[in-house]
């Protein structure tokens, strides 16, 4: 039997700080979360990634959903794969700007897939979801301190989160979570290179990491120790992967992490929203006369990863600035259409793209990654210029959606991913209600009517 506390610090202060109670409050806030990923799960349930994905874990009739929420064969590890396989697709998974980390795509796949297979109640499921959020944003701050690495921090961090979440869901006291973290390190993977290439890596990095948060949990479960130094180890995880790591942010004194997500309200990487939320203001205002120049100043990680004016794909488009601005300008509030299609190739956005100019704002980038605003300025051909500022996009914490236009999302994510009104009003329902349910029952009876013709969970 092992010692009571071998568990070094900052690690032991790591696992003690994720332990204390969740209140109602931040369960309440984790169930928008969990409904908001599970949003972006279902708007790409038939995208080229999902389909291929469910060949690979032979899903029948390569529907992934179905094989991951209803079918009583299919263990969590396979489940959680599925599940994290599909909520970045459309690039409307949630965000934590100081970790740049999208903790919901291994998080919250995890945890649904740990919880629908374990007797646990919804505050359980939440709180641990809500514990999940906090180690993966204290490591993702600690690892994001000098901004972005070559490593993709909603994997590598997000693993950790993960296991803390089904660690939490399985009962594992503070020894117990300590060699899932342990065994979460081990597993830790993810680079950038899958972002410069036309792959489906970036999906399988964060189903990864949502199937080894599972597999850590079960392994300390049954006994298998892990190291206690992963992540502060002289050989560990921040030396190995982040050596300009700001350590410190393990264990500052703060609120639930989970109180300090920016939701996505538009299928669009999110170093575009700011500039999205700024050309709308100026749209609303009214925009009288031809358009003849855009000037965007932003942060430099914006332009790295969104300076892209001739977008030839989806993908392409979701991550180009000017086809973001241009579609916000001329058409409104972008939707998962705007960026398909015969939308790439219209041929307003097409000349509007061509006037529109990204450059560095230095006071804004440098208070990146902590802020991604950005500033616009319209010149008209009559000479007229306007602008307008936006610090803090429509979705961020200082500028939040409301709940019912998360669930407005929700709505229209389902509907893209194929789902009725009714099967999606019960989904929103059961999650929801989430925080009263004495167990999984009344959201698995919704999984099974929206996913399965033959029920198969009792």
């Amino acid at each position: 039997m092992r010692n009571e506390s071998k568990v070094p610090f900052p690690e032991s202060e790591l696992i003690r700080l994720c332990r204390r109670p969740v209140a109602p409050g931040v369960s309440r806030l984790a169930r928008l979360t969990l409904l908001d990923w599970f949003g972006c799960v279902l708007a790409a349930r038939y995208a080229p990634v999902a389909r291929a994905m469910a060949r690979t874990i032979h899903a029948h009739n390569e529907d992934i959903l179905r094989l991951a929420l209803t079918s009583i064969d299919t263990d969590a590890q396979t489940a959680a794969l599925a599940l994290g396989t599909l909520g970045n697709v459309l690039e409307m998974d949630d965000l934590h700007r100081a970790s740049i980390l999208h903790p919901g795509d291994a998080i919250c796949a995890a945890g649904l897939a740990t919880a629908l297979r374990q007797p646990v109640s919804g505050p359980e499921l939440l709180s641990a979801i809500t514990r999940g959020y906090d180690v993966a944003i204290r490591v993702g701050v600690a690892a994001a301190a000098g901004g972005y690495t070559p490593f993709y921090n909603s994997s590598t961090c997000g693993v950790f989160g993960a296991a803390i979440t089904c660690a939490d869901l399985a009962g594992l006291d503070a020894e117990g979570m300590a060699d899932a973290l342990g065994q979460a390190g081990m597993q830790a993977a993810g680079i950038w290179q899958c972002r410069l290439e036309p792959t489906f890596s970036k999906q399988l990095a964060t189903a990864h990491a949502a199937r080894a948060g599972v597999f850590a949990a079960e392994l300390a479960a049954a006994g298998f120790p892990g190291a206690r130094a992963i992540l502060t180890g002289e050989m560990g995880f921040f030396a190995s992967y982040y050596p300009e790591a700001d350590q410190s942010a393990l264990t500052v004194p703060r609120a639930w992490a989970i109180t300090e997500m920016s939701f996505k309200p538009y299928p669009a990487c999110r170093h575009t929203h700011s500039a999205i939320s700024a050309m709308l203001d100026l749209r609303e205002e009214g925009m009288d006369g031809a358009v003849e120049r855009i000037d965007i100043h932003t942060h430099s990680a914006a332009l790295e990863f969104c300076d892209q004016p001739h977008p030839t794909n989806p993908n392409a488009a979701r991550f180009s600035l000017q086809h973001a601005v241009a579609t916000a300008a001329l058409r409104g509030a972008p939707a998962i259409s705007d960026f398909e299609g015969d939308a790439l190739n219209n041929p307003d956005i097409e000349v509007l793209r061509a006037c529109i100019h990204v450059h560095i704002d230095d006071v804004i980038d440098a208070a990146f990654p902590r802020d991604y605003g950005a500033r616009i300025v319209v010149r008209m051909q009559d000479g007229t210029r306007i602008e307008r500022a936006c610090p803090a996009a429509w979705g961020d914490p200082e500028n939040p959606m409301r709940d019912a236009d998360l669930v407005a999302k929700f709505h229209a994510n389902a509907s893209h991913g194929g789902l009725s009104l009714r099967a999606a009003d019960t989904l929103v329902h059961a999650i929801m209600d989430l925080p009263d349910a004495i167990n999984m029952s009344a959201l698995r009876a919704a999984l099974n009517d929206a996913f399965s013709p033959e029920p198969e969970f009792e």
